[in-house]
């Protein structure tokens, strides 16, 4: 590669290379970017259909990550450290819950909070 050192008070500041190699980095930019993603993409959890299309379809998200996890409701108020009473209320619609047990509720699921919102 031919590089061309612009130097600024004696340390290197800018490189000049042919456009062609420049061409060539992005290329290699772009091919890691990829290879990086595919990576990531092999290691990230296979969503059903069904799972996807209940949300889509508006159904309480709670509910439906709490059926794919095939935990009832007082299984997951127990593993989250809250009451039967809340997830009933935030399934129902007669709550939204608060940072904090959305929060416990995400982590026990294994979800984002937004994937709970």
């Amino acid at each position: 590669m031919a590089a061309q050192i612009i130097e600024k008070e004696g340390v290197p500041e800018y490189a000049v290379v042919p456009y062609k190699e420049y061409l060539q980095l992005l290329a290699l930019a772009e091919d890691t970017e990829d290879i990086r993603q595919a990576e990531a993409a092999k290691n990230s959890e296979d969503i059903p259909a069904s799972v996807v299309n209940a949300l889509l379809d508006g159904e309480n998200p709670l509910r439906v990550w709490r059926k794919f996890r095939k935990l009832t409701q007082a299984e997951l108020a127990k593993k989250a450290g809250i009451t039967q009473a809340m997830i009933t209320m935030i399934e129902s619609g007669k709550r939204t819950g608060t940072v904090d047990v959305l929060g416990k509720l995400a982590a026990t699921l294994d979800v984002d909070v937004d994937d709970l919102l």
